[in-house]
């Protein structure tokens, strides 16, 4: 599914047009972006837990060269199913 079929999909079952659906969405997904930007967790109850992961620093090798080479500390979104997400789902 693509963000344009969310969109459609969105209108659809909610009964909005188009372009309410296509706001309702953007603005979904902005307010989760930032906040995730800030280093919190967004619930949404049955869906599943949107978070910041933290990456250590580790070693890894230069694929062309073998030499050793730092890898920096990153951080990472995560996503973890809820219950009832993996009940439907199985």
């Amino acid at each position: 599914m693509t963000k344009a079929d969310l969109i459609a999909q969105v209108a659809k079952k909610a009964g909005l047009t188009s372009k309410a659906a296509k706001d309702s969405v953007n603005a979904i997904f902005t307010s989760m972006t930032d906040a995730l930007k800030r280093g919190e967790k967004v619930v949404v109850t049955g869906f599943g837990t949107f978070m910041v992961r933290k990456r250590a620093t580790r070693k890894g090798r230069n694929p062309q060269t073998g030499a050793e080479i730092q890898i920096p500390a990153t951080k990472t979104p995560g996503f973890t199913a809820g219950k009832s997400l993996k009940r439907v789902i199985k």
